[in-house]
């Protein structure tokens, strides 16, 4: 994986004492951490309903001590934006030409020579959505990694990393039980969550 924000040496540091002060200055209370060991993971971003999700997620990752990478589509990865949007951790993805985004993100996840929490948001968008795609279960399935549910619950001013969930294969049962967890918590724009 490239070089990110999160990898990039001192300014890691000084960006983490940041966003732990920040943080706390805005009132957000940051819970949980990685189990120990666990270098690779796909992470659920949910719910995800505001472009201000973005920021504070890079926030709580600081503050978490966590070296994510993310996907978006890549009209925000061109020119003049690119550069900064890769150092951010992000990855572009083309929407159109996505039929192989699966495998090809669980091929670089087993590649990675380093720790990499793969953030997935399950809505795949901000938009209001009812259904959630499955890209984010598929990736970790396919590379054998565990899916880290992360939440952002705007009311309670509280975000972090909540359970640690094995893909059984059985994708009905095991989204179920994944949105049963997120049903707790509301998103900035929380209308335009649907946790069906």
């Amino acid at each position: 994986m490239h070089r990110t924000i999160f990898t990039t040496p001192v300014i890691n540091s000084l960006l983490r004492a940041g966003s732990l002060a920040f943080l706390k200055l805005k009132g957000w209370k940051i819970d949980g951490s990685l189990p120990p060991g666990q270098t690779k993971c796909v992470l659920i971003a949910a719910p995800h309903t505001s472009n201000w999700d973005l920021p504070y997620t890079l926030m709580v990752a600081f503050a978490l001590r966590l070296t994510p990478y993310w996907m978006g589509k890549s009209q925000i990865f061109r020119w003049p934006f690119g550069g900064l949007m890769r150092w951010l951790g992000g990855i572009s993805v083309n929407r159109e030409q996505s039929t192989n985004l699966v495998a090809a993100s669980a091929e670089a996840l087993l590649a990675a020579d380093g720790p990499v929490q793969l953030i997935v948001p399950p809505e795949g968008t901000r938009s209001k959505t009812r259904y959630w795609k499955t890209g984010f279960y598929w990736i970790a399935h396919t590379a054998q990694v565990p899916i880290v549910m992360a939440y952002m619950d705007y009311p309670r001013k509280l975000s972090g990393l909540g359970p640690v969930f094995k893909p059984s294969g059985d994708i009905d049962a095991d989204m179920l039980a994944i949105k049963a967890f997120y049903a707790q918590f509301k998103g900035k724009n929380w209308q335009q969550f649907d946790h069906q």
